[in-house]
């Protein structure tokens, strides 16, 4: 007898379409923005026939629902990878350390949060702002987390600063075409996290 690979059904078929139009539309939303993207957009992206689309998502709205839930996830995924670090304080100088490594991305379409955050924003309805507000929460609790670990007062504060110094870095560095920017601030948020309490 010999071992023969089984094909995958249509439920795992289904569910790889899926995944490929929520990554995809993460990426695509992040570059064009909300209002750009069209659903085309995005089925083609993720090499899905257009009319595949509405079988997983009825409405654009809830595609990018579906993005943000993507953008919630990694950053889960990465916080905990970040949490195997030893210290709190390795753990937020490698968190940075990621954001200057995404600097050319950020150089040309700005951070995938903000963006999206100062776009949907500006609706008035749908609450996908509000989606977009908890992945932001979810961040600033980690980096919280951390600060409180480490020790320092008003852990609070420091984290609406060093998310706030990412956002304000990632803008820059979009709004001028630099990513180096996010180096230069990048290495100053690092001896930040150096320099004792």
């Amino acid at each position: 007898m010999t071992d023969s690979k089984k094909s995958p059904g249509p439920r795992a078929g289904a569910s790889g379409k899926r995944r490929r139009l929520t990554a995809a539309a993460a990426r695509v939303l992040h570059e064009q923005g909300v209002e750009r993207t069209t659903i085309a957009d995005i089925a083609r992206a993720a090499e899905v026939p257009a009319g595949n689309v509405y079988y997983y998502f009825k409405t654009k709205d809830e595609l990018v629902e579906a993005a943000l839930t993507e953008h919630a996830d990694r950053l889960r995924e990465l916080t905990d990878e970040l949490d195997r670090l030893p210290d709190p304080r390795a753990r937020l100088k490698a968190l940075v350390t990621g954001w200057v490594s995404g600097r050319d991305t950020a150089a040309r379409y700005g951070c995938p949060t903000g963006t999206l955050a100062a776009e949907l924003g500006k609706r008035e309805e749908g609450g996908l702002d509000l989606t977009i507000g908890r992945v932001v929460r979810q961040l600033l609790g980690w980096v919280e987390q951390q600060y409180r670990e480490i020790g320092v007062t008003g852990p609070e504060d420091r984290a609406l600063a060093l998310v706030g110094a990412y956002q304000g870095m990632s803008l820059l560095s979009h709004a001028l075409r630099d990513p180096e920017i996010m180096t230069r601030e990048g290495d100053r948020l690092i001896r930040e996290l150096d320099a004792p309490e």
